[in-house]
């Protein structure tokens, strides 16, 4: 069997850990620009309403047009390249290429074309339109970097996926920052005059730009990183082109040749099925959205709390309430509540991001491994995977739920309120993230219509939820977080469910839940206490809750990590195969942790 001429080959946790540094730092500055956008005056929780608002439909057409690429490409090409067949993964690469750039800039019309049909019709949300029209020039652009990233990572070499994300997160994090900045003040008179010429804002806009144009403006910032994440793949691509012409030229004879339509109908039926459950989840969040927004002014139709008011003006909480409240206060309401949920999304979706390097290297080395016939190495991957998951996830939502307050006067001092929607989102975070290692596995056996039916049975769910928590007013917002707990527990039984069906895996009670609970549990007490503990002696303030918050996780940390080698939950094959295990290992028994 032919191997690449001068293409680096990755190992399993090689590639993972590449990923994981990218996902770090992606989700870092991504948590850092929207703690600095979010506390600039007049952005706030409205502003994160319409940002979030906007970015929701967006990730529709995203996950249309190319969410199931980079798979779907990794999982063709790696299946070619396991057999030698370099010729046919990179014409497989070529025809994508083609195929998407014309998928990518429809998606991107219809985008600017539908944003003022969708934001006030579908969303309930007039100003998202703006936040649209900035953000729909990166569904192309996106279309373009994920066939590149799913060639390389089909060809199990992580470096264009990663630093591509890296560098286009930097620009995204300066540039927003900048931008937002700019509306506000610096340069108000330009900002306000192509405003009107791009974004078509009617009439004269006030002296104050609107937390809407705020947010357009920080979406205008993911447009122009996309360009820059293009730009580097060409060259990513052009310096590799010389060792890929040598790859192809040893390739194999093989008798994989198929027509250029019908290879195009071939990547279609992998890629879209991948996509399916984005696209399902994509929708899921608008219509939550939609049903959240509506189902808020049905709760408030009659009477807004004085609480809900103090949150929407973004000051101490009101004396009475607001009795028969106008179209413009209900909407008004319903969307700063709407972005005092979407604030969880900055620390949400880090462990998350933690936790996609698994999933994502799962689907090449699955698809591989079976292509080879070796359904053992599929299983001891999968199973791998799916443990460490647990030992990631656990203790970052326990961190979630024990931290939430101090977390948000950390990161959102002038906007706290909603740090308890935190501690509830935390506990759909475990499912969540199990459900995306399930994902790549299923992906990775073939089963690519699993995850979108398990992530629609749990949609369905959370929108019946949604449409009666939501319109109690005692309940109101926080009925969206309780329902998305039901709606990734749903989505994970499933999963887990099909997947334990086409491959033996070697999961125990013990080990993969009894004990990693209890190392969780005894870590969540230790965060209490020293935080407690800390803030009794320091007092209060800003930097003392930052030095009480970041002691308390410390410690927390190395009380979880020792509980993790003290019950054994991860064996010596286990720990071996982390980056650097063999000498991990041989330090453990000299510590006499291991025998």
């Amino acid at each position: 069997m032919n191997k690449p001429a001068k293409q680096k080959t990755h190992s399993f946790m090689g590639n993972v850990v590449m990923i994981l540094f990218a996902q770090i730092t992606v989700k870092l500055l991504g948590m850092v620009y929207r703690m600095v956008i979010t506390n600039i005056d007049g952005f706030g929780d409205a502003g994160n309403g319409f940002y979030n608002a906007g970015f929701q439909v967006f990730t529709v057409l995203l996950a249309i047009s190319s969410v199931g690429i980079p798979n779907a490409i990794a999982k063709m090409v790696s299946e070619r390249a396991a057999l030698g067949d370099y010729k046919a993964a990179h014409r497989i690469f070529k025809t994508a290429l083609k195929l998407f750039t014309v998928v990518g800039f429809v998606c991107s019309a219809i985008l600017y074309i539908g944003s003022d049909f969708i934001a006030v019709h579908v969303l309930n949300m007039n100003g998202a339109q703006y936040v649209m029209r900035a953000i729909s020039p990166s569904i192309f652009f996106v279309c373009v970097t994920s066939v590149v990233s799913g060639y390389f990572q089909g060809l199990n070499d992580m470096r264009a996926t990663s630093f591509a994300q890296m560098i286009e997160q930097v620009f995204k994090c300066g540039l927003t920052i900048l931008l937002v900045i700019l509306s506000v003040g610096i340069m108000p008179g330009l900002m306000q005059f192509m405003t009107k010429v791009t974004m078509q804002y009617p009439g004269n806009l006030a002296e104050k730009t609107p937390p809407e144009i705020m947010a357009a403006w920080a979406n205008a910032a993911s447009s122009l990183s996309t360009i820059v994440a293009v730009i580097f793949l060409f060259i990513f691509y052009t310096k590799r082109k010389r060792a890929l012409a040598e790859d192809i030229k040893n390739s194999i004879d093989s008798d994989f040749k198929p027509s250029t339509k019908r290879l195009v109908k071939m990547i279609l039926m992998l890629s879209i099925p991948i996509s399916l459950a984005s696209i399902i989840t994509s929708i899921n969040r608008v219509v939550d959205l939609a049903t959240i927004t509506r189902s808020l002014e049905a709760a408030f139709s009659s009477e807004i709390p004085a609480n809900i008011i103090g949150i929407v003006k973004g000051g101490p909480v009101s004396t009475s309430p607001i009795i028969n409240p106008t179209a413009e206060q209900l909407n008004r309401a319903a969307v700063t509540l709407s972005g005092m949920l979407s604030k969880s999304d900055t620390l949400y979706n880090m462990p998350l991001a933690l936790n996609l390097s698994f999933a994502t290297v799962l689907v090449p080395h699955i698809a591989g491994a079976l292509a080879k016939g070796d359904t053992k190495e599929a299983s001891s991957k999968t199973s791998y995977s799916f443990l460490i998951s647990i030992l990631i996830i656990l203790p970052c939502a326990i961190g979630f739920i024990t931290l939430a307050l101090p977390l948000y006067r950390i990161i959102y001092p002038n906007a706290s309120a909603g740090y308890d929607l935190l501690s509830i989102m935390a506990v759909a975070l475990i499912f969540s993230a199990l459900t995306q290692t399930l994902t790549g596995a299923l992906q990775g056996i073939g089963k690519v219509f699993v995850p979108a039916c398990s992530i629609l049975a749990g949609c369905v769910c959370k929108i019946i939820l949604n449409l009666t928590l939501i319109r109690i007013p005692s309940i109101n917002i926080y009925g969206a977080a309780i329902s998305s707990i039901v709606c990734q527990f749903v989505a994970f039984l499933v999963n887990f469910t099909v997947l334990t069906r086409h491959i033996p895996l070697k999961l125990t009670l013990s080990k993969y839940v009894i004990k990693p609970l209890a190392a969780g549990a005894v870590m969540g007490g230790v965060i209490v206490v020293v935080y407690k503990a800390m803030r009794m002696v320091l007092g209060m303030g800003y930097m003392n809750n930052l030095i009480c918050t970041v002691v308390s996780i410390a410690a927390a940390g190395i009380i979880y990590i020792a509980l993790v080698l003290a019950l054994r939950i991860m064996d010596e094959d286990d720990i071996k195969l982390l980056p650097g295990g063999t000498r991990i290992y041989s330090l453990l028994v000299r510590l006499k942790i291991y025998k």
